[in-house]
């Protein structure tokens, strides 16, 4: 490894090619955004119903796969008359949300309003969303491309952004999660505390929008404990401090966030848990509980209610037991090695939520690309889930278009389940690849503040 003089020419060398690559990839990124909002907007235009609907969005939502979250929940959330969510609503007795309440985190439910400011039918509230979540998407580029060098071509470039880009309100929850690591990884200028708490911080917002990085929390609090890359293996001590600082902080923002939707409409900001809780695992979650558990049972009304029952329980119960193991065998690596692998940690966590949890929408493929660009797993792996995906994120659609007009639906529910159990199979061999995973482009460094032997003044490392 180069040192001194050596080392700072070689970074210098590499600095204006990785500003040169991150260019590039922004670039690309924006074509590929620009792709995705056009792949989108297919369903979106004139004629409009009364109610601003466009008239295609029903035709064409499943049989030419323009479909968008964005573009159906005009409708249903008030998001068309324009009122602010959470304060006013709420949820029926038979799980409608009314009155502008969102089956969303506020911070999603924010940006939803926003995006719907001067827009009069659901054309123009898919574009102006558009517009607001692209530049998160271009942050991420970027980011990954500082961090992981041309792997973040993966995210610029790759088939998910085109189909689910602008799918639902996912770019902004990704961009936290992207700049917890790009923190840690790179403002070394500041203590490893320092900058755990303002990945803390980051990934406290990311739960706000769409709860996920919250996940997050754990390993980078751990890895704070132990020192991270900055601790010589030798040296004794843990920074409880710092792990719990780290842990503060991200509750605080979590509570700092929600605390004011919370008291100006308790039921509204309630609704949308309370949404959530209710929801269950069925044809349109795209789940291995509802493709695979499903059919040791009956189809009678009894039956499925005793599914349900059983995925309430074993869901989050499996969920829990996969983040044990990740932390357990990141613990292992890191007592072999001296550093805590929190960012393999965290993505192998992920895995086990999305494998487990009882909805696997197909734009949550966009929450793991971004470990995929930051971690060096073998490339067919990831190209096998691109594939496994597309079927998926295709299939659903034009499955839901045959059964919804009598076609014949059974080569599309082969496809269907080749991308569910596809995606599942994968999902538990990265599991493990993330935890063996080395960084694809970063190598931390110690901080620039050197630090002393007792009773010397001499540097240490």
């Amino acid at each position: 490894m180069p040192t001194g003089l050596a080392a700072r020419d070689l970074i210098a060398r590499r600095v204006p090619r990785r500003a040169a690559l991150a260019a590039v990839v922004l670039v690309l990124c924006g074509l590929t955004l620009a792709l995705g909002y056009a792949n989108k907007a297919r369903c979106a235009g004139g004629p409009f119903t009364a109610d601003g609907r466009s008239t295609v969005f029903d035709v064409s939502k499943d049989s030419d796969v323009c479909y968008s979250d964005i573009q159906f929940l005009w409708l249903g959330r008030d998001i068309n008359e324009h009122v602010f969510p959470y304060v006013q609503g709420g949820i029926t007795d038979d799980g409608a949300l009314v009155g502008g309440a969102v089956e969303y985190p506020v911070l999603s439910g924010t940006l939803m309003w926003l995006g719907a400011i001067g827009a009069h039918n659901d054309a123009d509230f898919l574009r102006h969303s558009a517009l607001l979540l692209a530049p998160f998407a271009l942050l991420t580029a970027w980011m990954l491309a500082r961090l992981a060098g041309r792997a973040a071509l993966l995210w610029a470039v790759g088939p998910p952004l085109v189909l689910y880009a602008f799918h639902n309100w996912e770019l902004p929850v990704v961009c936290t999660a992207v700049a917890a690591v790009y923190v840690v990884a790179t403002l070394t200028r500041y203590s490893l505390r320092t900058r755990g708490i303002l990945a803390a911080i980051l990934l406290g917002l990311g739960f706000c929008l769409k709860l996920y990085p919250g996940i997050f929390v754990l390993p980078l609090l751990v890895y704070v404990l132990t020192g991270g890359v900055e601790r010589d293996r030798d040296e004794p001590g843990l920074d409880v401090r710092g792990a719990l600082m780290t842990a503060g902080a991200a509750i605080a923002t979590v509570v700092a966030v929600n605390l004011p939707f919370a008291l100006a409409g308790y039921e509204g900001w309630r609704a949308s848990i309370t949404f959530q809780q209710l929801r269950q695992a069925d044809i349109t979650t795209n789940s291995i509980w509802y493709w695979g558990l499903r059919q040791l049972f009956g189809t009678d009304t009894q039956s499925e209610t005793l599914f349900q029952q059983v995925v309430s329980i074993a869901s989050p119960t499996l969920i829990l037991t996969t983040f044990a193991l990740a932390m357990w065998l990141g613990w292992k690596r890191y007592l072999a090695s001296g550093v805590f692998p929190w960012v393999g940690v965290s993505a192998a966590m992920l895995c086990g939520f999305l494998l487990f949890h009882k909805v696997h929408s197909p734009q949550y493929t966009l929450w793991l690309v971004p470990f995929l660009v930051l971690l060096n797993v073998p490339w067919t792996a990831i190209a096998a889930y691109f594939v496994a995906d597309a079927a998926l994120g295709i299939g659903v659609f034009r499955y839901f278009y045959a059964l919804g007009t009598g076609r014949p639906a059974e080569q599309m529910e082969k496809l269907v389940q080749f991308g569910v159990w596809g995606r599942a199979v994968l999902l538990v061999v990265l599991f493990f690849l993330f935890l063996r995973a080395m960084p694809r482009g970063f190598r931390p460094a110690p901080p620039a503040v050197p630090r002393f032997a007792p009773g010397a003044l001499i540097p240490v490392g």
